[in-house]
């Protein structure tokens, strides 16, 4: 089976594949979102353990999938400096989330309207909501994108069975948050459609993300080393400044904790099985 994926994926190449792969995680997303049509909230201990585990994925792809990656690659191609690609590529990374967060208008999702983030605005509590957590997915599909362009494009240190972990790891996490965006919207009153669609619509940033990473491979590839280790600082940045917060406000603090370590086990369990 994974044989005949990897053949399909050189076949269509980096770019479709990369769309083809960052699509799935927005349809899982859209999975997860699609539970607002059966429940109206679940129990902030569910959200809160799944929420971890979401940062788990992220925090294990981001050195299993780009930065050991990253480390390798500059072994071959900045012989004696291995290191800088993979510094200056996760201190750009963690830059550019850090920026879009402090001017962005966005509003994580257990806080309130006076904790909201990013230059002020009068819009409404479910616009910031969804802008948290597009500004959540852009490092998402740029990873999964950089890193299935780098593998059907023939890249060494880059495999496509690593790329197709990746997806399905980051599939795995958006799940849960498809369910943390749409039930608290439904629990504040917003239709079981409209819930459903602002959830699924967090994610459609993804596919954008990994086309423009995978594009970024195929006419930069020097940079690939640095664009790897890019998707991992934005990732991480991400964790430690929403993510975890996030799974702190309340008392299911352990769960949440549990949470984080059992998606980072899948996840490493997923790169190095399949990777």
């Amino acid at each position: 089976m994974m044989q005949e994926l990897e053949m399909w994926v050189q076949k269509i190449g980096p770019v479709w594949s990369a769309l083809v792969a960052t699509t799935f995680t927005w349809l899982v997303t859209a999975l997860g979102a699609s539970l607002v049509f059966f429940f109206k909230k679940m129990h902030r201990g569910a959200l809160d353990t799944m929420l971890g585990f979401t940062g788990g994925v992220m925090v294990a792809a981001s050195f299993w999938s780009l930065l050991n990656p990253s480390i390798e690659m500059s072994e071959r191609m900045f012989p004696g400096m291995a290191w800088m690609p993979a510094a200056v590529g996760f201190l750009g990374g963690a830059l550019f989330i850090y920026f879009l967060d402090r001017f962005l208008p966005h509003l994580h999702l257990n806080f309130g309207m006076a904790e909201s983030e990013g230059v002020k605005t009068q819009w409404r509590r479910t616009t910031l909501l969804i802008l948290a957590i597009t500004l959540h997915n852009i490092p998402e599909g740029l990873a999964v994108g950089v890193l299935f362009g780098a593998a059907a494009n023939g890249m060494p240190d880059a495999s496509i069975s690593a790329a197709i972990a990746l997806a399905i790891g980051i599939g795995i996490q958006n799940f849960p948050e498809g369910i943390a965006v749409a039930m608290p919207l439904r629990r504040n009153g917003v239709s079981r459609a409209k819930s459903f669609w602002y959830g699924q619509l967090s994610a459609i940033v993804e596919p954008v993300a990994g086309v423009i990473g995978a594009l970024a491979v195929i006419y930069m590839q020097p940079v690939l080393p640095f664009a790897l280790a890019f998707a991992a600082g934005a990732m991480i940045y991400v964790v430690v400044e929403e993510v975890i917060p996030e799974t702190q406000r309340d008392k299911y603090t352990d769960q949440a904790v549990m949470g984080f370590i059992g998606g980072f086990v899948v996840m490493m369990i997923l790169d190095v099985a399949l990777g």
